[in-house]
């Protein structure tokens, strides 16, 4: 039998999610959207006034947590904190990463090991410390935000692009593992989207500061990038119950296919 489609602000009624790097940007808007849609939201960030700003604004079915994940002990900490303040733990996005310009040349050992762990390791970490608490309740689910970059990458992003690809890795091997105890794994390649942060990045790489409205037809076919509020709305539907049996799976939040990238028709 076909089930009716949730009301608007109960998609995720009940449900209690940690959300890691939701002070700006994409986590922030999932963070938002996902309380709008009834769920406790753990916000986390590494400073503390900007989470706790964002709880307070979010009222009572948010709560803040803070740390630096490339501390190996802050993923338990951050995963007791949201139990500690909701009872329990249903869901987990794991948003946060760090980006850094490097290749080849230039890269180090210091800097690979640092992308690794903010962006590898401590998603790891942190469903780590969430299994049991997703046992104990008989499943849960974790949301990866990868990035298109983790097929290939840019020549300067190449730690970052390194990171990612692990990241799907661990995705598919998870829901694979875990399939069985109602515990699912998915995870969205995310392509350009204009959060601050990418607004300055690319004022840093020597863009004017208009370059959101003079974009390249061959990066952005539609004439613009994705919002943050957009890459929400393709993550709320895999913590959903919509997504019931979804395990496993990755996604392209992308505006064109990756083979055939650059599109070779405009439109009128």
């Amino acid at each position: 039998m076909t089930q009716p489609a949730p009301s608007p602000g109960t998609r995720l009624k009940d449900k209690v999610i940690l959300v890691t790097g939701s002070t700006t940007g994409i986590g922030e808007a999932i963070a938002r959207l996902f309380v709008r849609e009834g769920a406790g939201v753990m916000i986390h960030g590494r400073r503390r006034d900007a989470a706790e700003a964002i709880a307070a604004e979010l009222g009572e079915r948010a709560a803040f947590a803070v740390g630096d994940l490339e501390d190996p002990a802050v993923p338990a900490r951050l995963i007791e904190a949201t139990v500690e303040r909701f009872g329990r733990i249903d869901g987990l996005v794991n948003n946060a990463a760090r980006i850094v310009r490097d290749d080849l040349e230039t890269g180090t050992a210091e800097r690979f090991d640092r992308i690794i762990a903010a962006n590898l390791r401590a998603p790891l970490l942190l469903i780590q410390a969430a299994l049991p608490h997703f046992r104990k309740q008989g499943g849960g689910r974790v949301l990866n935000i990868g990035s298109v970059n983790a097929y290939c990458g840019e020549s300067n992003l190449l730690f970052y692009a390194i990171s990612k690809g692990g990241l799907v890795t661990l995705t598919r091997n998870l829901a694979n593992t875990y399939a069985s105890e109602g515990i699912q794994f998915n995870q969205l390649n995310v392509g350009w989207t204009l959060t601050p942060n990418e607004y300055q990045y690319k004022l840093k790489d020597g863009l004017p500061p208009d370059w959101p409205s003079k974009l390249p037809f061959e990066a952005a076919p539609s004439g613009r990038i994705h919002t943050p509020a957009e890459v929400a709305m393709a993550a709320i539907y895999f913590l959903s119950d919509e997504a019931a049996l979804i395990n496993g799976s990755i996604l392209d939040v992308e505006q064109f296919p990756l083979i055939g990238r650059i599109s070779t028709k405009k439109g009128k």
